[in-house]
């Protein structure tokens, strides 16, 4: 049986290709969070990689910030260190190494930020129902997939998925080569799928 190559979790050799400065400038950080990310926020990014839209995340939210930087690689984890080691950075982040079917955080965030990550996940229900419950009321989570790996019919069963945990589709950003929405937890979900 052939594996699924969706579900390849990409590995910390590859790293460096997450981190490359034409990235940045087809993909920005700070233009494509500006519109969801405030001074004083705290934002759980998942599957940080090492650190390419972590450390902008961190400089947007400010002191009184926290972001919460979810890998399941330790070898990715310890890249966002070493970057941020020594940096007045290094107190607003906090880097935390997930299980394969667990986040395992409970403090509640503001916006959660799931970049080109969900395809890599098996369990998405769960995925989304834990997201759910860490989630603050009218928080919002930008889900943004690779076109190259998600077809329009998968990206759409991801949405149906979270629409099902309790979040209601609020917008589809554009960005470069990318399948995107912004959900918005529903603050008394019922669900709309009865």
């Amino acid at each position: 049986m052939m594996p699924d190559r969706n579900l390849r979790i990409c590995p910390v050799e590859m790293a460096g290709s997450l981190d490359l400065k034409i990235r940045r400038w087809v993909q920005n950080p700070k233009k494509i969070l500006k519109h969801y990310i405030q001074e004083g926020m705290h934002v759980l990014e998942l599957g940080c990689g090492p650190g390419f839209f972590t450390i902008d995340i961190a400089q947007m939210i400010g002191k009184k910030g926290k972001v919460i930087a979810v890998d399941l690689q330790e070898g990715m984890l310890q890249k966002v260190r070493d970057k941020i080691k020594g940096t007045k950075l290094e107190k607003r982040i906090i880097l935390h190494k997930c299980d394969e079917n667990k986040i395992g955080i409970s403090k509640k965030v503001d916006f959660i930020l799931l970049f080109y990550m969900v395809h890599e996940v098996r369990d998405k229900e769960s995925l989304f129902t834990e997201i759910e419950s860490i989630l603050k009321p009218n928080g919002k989570i930008l889900i943004v997939e690779p076109p190259f790996h998600v077809s329009k019919k998968a990206f759409e069963d991801t949405i149906k998925k979270a629409s099902e945990a309790g979040f209601t589709f609020v917008g589809k950003p554009k960005i470069f080569l990318s399948k995107t929405a912004v959900l918005k937890k529903q603050s008394n979900y019922l669900s709309s799928y009865a």
